[in-house]
This record gives structure tokens, sequence and C-alpha cells, in this order.
């Protein structure tokens, strides 16, 4: 039963099932890590002895359920550190163990895909890491450099670049790089599809192909201009990309719902 301070692992699956998701840190402690190293899909791994230093990464906006071996003392107290620090935090309960007895999928858990680009990051270079972390690998590390700087820096740190000419996650005829991660991934969704025309439509200067393009565009260039740091700007541009999803999905149902009454008036 889910409380203001603790999720049961049913609740926690229905959780998983909205969006955006809740942010799911694994806080064991490392001994009990290194015995099983496996975790729920999707959840970061942290040291529950740190949480001062990683509690700023994580989006103020979004729930955030942490879990230890059993849901005690370490999950608990590790919710009430991010509570504290004015976080929507709440523990597992029951741990990892109550996840796992009741058919809770567990996965291996896998060094942070890193990625990196230009400096200075507007529309594709915000968007590509939105998709990555909420449909790919929510612990995904993203790095921005200047342009002269991205192939050597993504070869010293087995870093994927993006958004940079003659790159797999780049440009292609009329397509953003938005559209090749979306393709390189397989990701099916109309919602998606639907963010993808409005991406493609301010990237590639062509925004009256999409109404919202516009939209979009002066958003970014005004996070531009509000964020000197890149990474501070990708924290808000994150929330942007979650809202703009958000109205794709809502207009996907609007026209689902409204070919559905057509079909049953026919």
């Amino acid at each position: 039963m889910t409380t203001p301070q603790a999720v049961s692992p049913s609740d926690l699956q229905l959780l998983l099932a909205g969006f955006p998701p809740p942010t799911l840190v694994d806080v064991r402690r490392a001994e009990a890590f290194t015995r099983d190293p496996r975790v729920i899909p999707g959840a970061l791994r942290r040291l529950p002895e740190t949480v001062s230093a990683w509690a700023g990464e994580l989006d103020p906006w979004r729930r955030v359920v942490v879990y230890c071996v059993h849901g005690h003392e370490v999950g608990q107290d590790a919710a009430a550190a991010l509570r504290a620090r004015g976080l929507d935090a709440v523990h597992l309960v029951g741990g990892i163990e109550a996840w796992q007895d009741r058919g809770g999928r567990t996965v291996p858990h896998a060094a942070p895909t890193r990625w990196v680009t230009r400096a200075r990051p507007k529309i594709d270079r915000i968007a590509c890491p939105w998709l990555v972390r909420r449909f790919v690998d929510p612990a995904a590390e993203f790095h921005y450099v200047p342009a002269a700087q991205v192939r050597a820096f993504a070869a010293a740190n087995g870093a994927t670049p993006y958004d940079v000419a003659d790159v797999p996650y780049g440009h292609a005829g009329d397509r953003c790089s938005f559209d090749a991660f979306i393709r390189l991934h397989g990701l099916a969704d109309p919602a998606l599809d639907c963010l993808a025309a409005i991406v493609r439509a301010a990237d590639t200067g062509v925004p009256a192909l999409s109404p919202e393009a516009p939209g979009l565009l002066a958003a970014s260039l005004g996070l531009s201009e509000l964020f000197a740091d890149d990474h501070a700007m990708l924290r808000a541009g994150m929330q942007m990309y979650d809202a703009l999803y958000l109205w794709c999905r809502a207009q996907m149902r609007a026209e689902a719902e409204s070919a559905a009454a057509a079909g049953a008036g026919a």
C-alpha cells in the first residue's frame, strides 16, 4: 500500500507504467550489491552514504523511489534524506527482496552509457538526452564539449558522439538526430512520432512543418539565454520535453477517440 513515505511492490509496478515514471534508485550498501548485482529495470545505482552528493542530480518534479535489500533503515534513511532536500521521495516496502518475491523483474546492472556532443545545446542536443533517459537508459551520461573536441572526447572516454557530422546518431537527409535515435533504438510510439515531427521542424529550420515548432524553438533559445551551464540547461529541458511528450500523448488519445466515435456512428 502506498503511504506518504513508502510504496509497495505492486504500487511501484503501477507507478513505473506511468509517465514520467518515478526516479528509481538502488541504495543498497556496497557489500549487499556485490552479493547480488541485479537491479530493478531503470534503477540508478547510488551509495546511501553519499546522498548529499547525488541528490542534486535528480529531477525535482518527479517522485523518487529508493530501495535497499529489505526496505529497512538503509532505504528509509535515504528517502528521508531526499525529502529533507525537498524531493518527493519514498522507500520500497520490503526492498528488492519483496519485489523479487512478488515476481518483479530484475536485470544485471550495467555501467551507464556515455554520450557526447557540441556545447551550448539547442533543440536536438536537449531532445536526444531526454529520449535516451526516458526510453533507453535512465542513467545515461551526457557531455557537452567544444565542437572540435567531440570526437577526441568520445575516443578517450568511451562515449558515443551524436548530433555532429558523419555519425550514426546525426542528421540524415531531412531527418534530425532525434529521428536517428528513434530509428536506431526501435522506439515505436505514436506520441514519440508526434514529438519527432515537432523537433524535426524546429531543429532543421522548417518550423512551418509543425504548428508547435516555433514555440519549441523559442523556448529552446530562451533556455540557452537563461542558463550558462549546459547541464543546468539540460535539467530544465528534461521537464520541458516531459511536458511536450505528455501533450503529444493527449493529442494521440483525442485523435483515437475521435476516430472511434466516427467509426461507431458510421
